[in-house]
């Protein structure tokens, strides 16, 4: 007979199932042959296509390519906008993130993050020709930022009185700026420097304002409780840091030879919230 004994077994059986299947992510990655990568793919210098080949390429493209090859199977690249890269991990349509991912409380509630690959600036910009020199020079102004990214919540801490007006990608928020829709433009220091460039001998070039407004550790994303997974992808990571290929990366895509002309002033350790 059914009763509340027999139905109390079949919820634990199934408990039991579901917490083995969820917990088992390593070994389906490795059973499929094949690790799905979320990554933005307009994040210059980050992930972004090539100008000749069209393939999607960058820094965090290389941190998922170097994840694939220690899990020894093929890489996936999977293109997602900066506000739906949490929903894409939990909905289990990526393995995990490598896109600009900045670490939050809040969303470390949601996802693991691996150690920080990546520590970022972010920073505002303005166009010279309106003469803001500080990002506080913006208070009670318009200031764009890509939808969902801290870069969002560093305007809305750093300049509250700002009205913050979101979209879909750091183009997108730029393009705004350069039309006059917004006062200011938040994003890596990164991209700023690469908008600069593009601008400089235009007729409305841009400055980048100081101090940032955040100083944040980025970290691969992962679903929580896939234990195996996460300790995978930080021992791969950890390898990276002491073979010195994550250093190489870094001066492939940032460094003196790139026109960034970044110096690698962090290694790769664990994030301290």
């Amino acid at each position: 007979m059914f009763n509340i004994k027999s139905a109390a077994l079949i919820a634990t059986v199934l408990s039991v199932f579901s917490a083995s299947a969820s917990a088992d992510q390593l070994a389906d990655i490795k059973q499929k042959g094949t690790l799905v990568c979320g990554t933005l793919g307009t994040a210059e210098p980050f992930s972004f296509p090539n100008p000749t080949t069209r393939e999607v390429q960058g820094y965090d493209v290389d941190f998922c390519k170097a994840v694939a090859k220690n899990l020894g199977v093929k890489l996936e690249l999977k293109l997602i906008s900066v506000a739906a890269r949490i929903p894409e991990l939990q909905q289990n349509r990526v393995d995990l993130l490598a896109a600009n991912l900045g670490w939050t409380a809040e969303r470390a509630q949601q996802i693991a993050y691996s150690d920080s690959y990546y520590v970022s600036l972010t920073k505002v910009a303005t166009k010279r020709s309106d003469g803001y020199k500080t990002p506080s020079d913006l208070a009670g102004k318009r200031v764009s930022a890509p939808k969902g990214s801290t870069s969002e919540m560093a305007v809305r801490s750093a300049i509250p009185t700002a009205t913050t007006v979101t979209f879909q990608d750091p183009p997108a928020a730029f393009m705004a700026m350069q039309q006059g829709k917004v006062d200011g433009f938040a994003v890596s220091e990164l991209m700023l420097l690469k908008f600069k460039q593009q601008t400089e001998t235009t007729t409305t070039p841009i400055d980048i304002l100081e101090p940032a407004v955040l100083n944040e550790a980025w970290g691969i994303g992962m679903r929580k409780d896939e234990t195996a997974f996460i300790k995978q992808v930080n021992s791969t990571l950890e390898s990276m840091e002491k073979s010195g290929e994550a250093a190489q990366i870094f001066d492939k895509w940032l460094g003196a030879n790139t026109p960034y002309k970044l110096h690698r002033g962090f290694k790769i350790a664990p994030i301290k919230g």
